[in-house]
C-alpha cells in the first residue's frame, strides 16, 4: 500500500513520462534535484508505481534494538527496583550499570508500545517570570528540608536537609536525620562549608529553626523585641546574611530538586542496599558530586564567592547551641536540669566566681562552658551527699536501673561523633541533649519573655532522699 506521499511523487513522475511537464518542473513539484526526479522517471518506466518506494522500505534498519536487549530492557522496568524509577534516570541507569545505550526516543517508544509509561505525571505548563541567577557561586544557597519514604520497604519519613547554590544549581550538602531538625542543619552547614566555604547569604523558608515567630510583629510594630535562634546566632558568627523567603515558589530551586532527588534517590537506595540513616549519610556524599556532574551550571563569573573559614575559629564552636548561665561561688553551672563543671588547668587559666559563662551543647562533643574566647571541657558535677537521714524504701533499693534502648537518638548520635563518650551512667545527660535538640527546637525560636522560662528545660530529680 502507497502513501498519500508517494501518489503523489508517481502521479507527479507519470504525467512526465506521458509528456505532459518537463523534467525541471516535476523536479520543482518534488522538491528535488533534476538528476533524481530523472532516475525517478527511469524506475517508474521499469518497475511501475512501486518505483517511486524508497529502497529501504519494508526492510529492518541495521540500528534497531536486538530483541534480547529490548526483553532485557522491559524485564528491568518492571523490576521492583526500576518501577518507580523516571526514564531519564532509567535511561542512564542502563548506560553506567548494564552497558546499554539507547536514545530517550527509542526507550520511550520502546516502553510504551509494551504499555509502560513515565511515573512523572506532567501538569500543564503555567508561564511565570523566573528569578534571574545569581552571577557567582556562593552568593546566595538556598536551604530547606523535606521529609520522605526514602528506603523501600519502610513506610518511616526520614527528614533530608539540602542546600543548593543558586548561580551554578550545585548541590554543596545533603544530609538526612529522623526529623527536620536544628542538628540536621548544622550538619547541612558544615558539609557545605568544609566542601566549598562559607557562603555569602542563606535562603530558607521562615521556620523557627531560622528566625523568631515575632519577626513578622517587628515588622508591623517596631516595639516588639525579636531574639536570634541558635542557627542565626551561628550565621551572624560565621557573617552570613540569613534571607526569609516568604512562599515555597521564591525559593524554587530547591523545591525543584526536591522532586529530582525523591525520583531518584530511593533507585539509587534500593540498588546499594541501603536502608539506614548511617548508610545514606555515607553515600550521600559522594551522591551529590555525581549529581552535581549531570545537572550543575557554569555561573556567569567564574569567580568564586565561598570564602574560607578565618583562621582561629573552630566551626564546632560556632554549630552548637551557645546560652549564656552563671557560676555560683563553687564554680559550678547548671543547664538542662544538670550540673558542670568546667576542667580549669594552667594552659587553659582560671574562672572567676560568680562569672558569666556560655554553655556550648553539641551532638560531637557535648557540653563545654566558654569565658570570654577561651572554651574548657566540662564534667558532669555531682555535689558530696548529705548524710543518709531516711532509710531508703525496699521498693526503691529493687529498683532496676534504667537502660537507655540501642534505638534511642543519641545512642545513634554517638555512632556518627565517636568523640561524644558519654556511657550508661550518663544517660540523663542524653536525655538532656535529646531535649534540647528535638523536642526544644521551638523554644529557641520564642520570645525574650517566654525564653526566659522555657530556654532551660527543667528535668524532674530522681526521687533519691540521699541527693541534695
Amino acid at each position: 500500500m502507497m502513501s498519500r506521499e508517494e501518489l503523489l511523487r508517481y502521479e507527479t513522475i507519470r504525467r512526465a513520462n506521458d509528456g505532459l511537464l518537463t523534467v525541471a518542473e516535476a523536479a520543482q513539484a518534488l522538491g528535488i534535484s533534476e538528476r533524481q526526479a530523472q532516475r525517478l522517471k527511469k524506475r517508474v518506466q521499469e518497475e511501475g508505481a512501486q518505483g517511486v518506494k524508497h529502497r529501504n522500505a519494508g526492510k529492518a534498519s541495521v540500528k534497531r534494538t536486538a530483541g534480547e536487549t529490548v526483553q532485557q530492557i522491559i524485564t528491568l522496568k518492571e523490576s521492583e527496583v526500576y518501577k518507580d524509577c523516571n526514564l531519564s534516570h532509567f535511561r542512564e541507569l542502563l548506560s553506567t550499570r548494564h552497558g546499554i545505550e539507547i536514545s530517550y526516543s527509542a526507550l520511550l517508544r520502546m516502553l510504551a508500545e509494551h504499555g509502560i509509561r513515565s511515573p512523572m505525571t506532567r501538569r500543564r505548563f503555567k508561564p511565570h517570570r523566573r528569578r534571574k541567577r545569581k552571577a557567582q557561586a556562593g552568593l546566595l544557597v538556598q536551604v530547606d528540608a523535606t521529609p520522605y519514604q526514602w528506603f523501600k520497604g519502610d513506610k518511616k519519613y526520614y527528614a533530608l536537609h539540602g542546600a543548593i547554590d543558586d548561580a551554578t544549581g550545585q548541590i554543596t550538602a545533603l544530609y538526612m536525620c529522623k526529623n527536620e531538625c536544628l542538628h540536621g542543619y548544622y550538619e547541612m552547614l558544615r558539609r557545605t562549608i568544609e566542601n566549598y566555604g562559607v557562603p555569602v547569604s542563606l535562603y530558607a523558608d521562615r521556620h523557627t529553626i531560622f528566625q523568631s515567630p515575632n519577626k513578622s510583629k517587628a515588622e508591623i510594630d517596631s516595639s516588639v523585641k525579636v531574639n536570634d535562634t541558635q542557627f542565626g546566632r551561628s550565621l551572624k558568627e560565621l557573617g552570613v546574611e540569613l534571607i526569609g523567603a516568604r512562599s515555597p515558589q521564591a525559593k524554587g530551586r530547591i523545591e525543584r530538586l526536591w522532586q529530582t532527588l525523591q525520583s531518584r534517590l530511593p533507585v539509587e537506595f534500593a540498588i546499594e542496599d541501603i536502608t539506614t540513616l548511617d548508610c545514606a549519610n555515607q553515600y550521600l556524599g559522594k551522591y551529590i558530586y555525581a549529581y552535581n556532574s549531570e545537572f550543575a551550571l557554569e555561573p556567569e563569573d567564574s569567580q568564586s564567592m565561598f570564602h574560607k573559614l578565618p583562621a582561629g575559629q573552630n566551626l564546632d564552636h560556632i554549630l552548637c547551641i551557645k546560652e549564656e548561665r552563671l557560676l555560683d561561688s563553687g564554680g559550678v553551672m547548671s543547664y538542662g536540669g544538670k550540673k558542670f563543671k568546667a576542667v580549669e588547668t594552667n594552659e587553659t587559666g582560671f574562672i572567676p566566681k560568680n562569672a558569666k559563662v556560655y554553655a556550648l551543647v553539641c551532638a560531637r562533643f557535648g557540653v563545654k562552658i566558654q569565658y570570654r574566647r577561651i572554651v574548657f571541657d566540662a564534667i558532669p558535677y555531682a555535689a558530696p551527699k548529705r548524710a543518709n537521714t531516711k532509710s531508703q524504701s525496699a521498693e526503691h533499693t529493687m529498683k532496676p536501673p534504667r537502660s537507655v534502648p540501642d534505638e534511642h537518638y543519641y545512642k545513634y548520635g554517638q555512632r556518627l561523633f565517636p568523640r561524644l563518650v558519654y556511657d550508661e551512667s550518663d544517660r540523663e545527660i542524653q536525655g538532656m541533649l535529646e531535649d534540647i535538640f528535638l523536642r526544644g527546637m521551638s523554644a529557641a525560636a520564642e520570645p525574650a519573655e517566654a525564653a526566659a522560662t522555657s530556654q532551660s528545660p527543667r528535668r524532674k530529680p530522681p526521687n533519691n532522699p540521699t541527693q541534695p
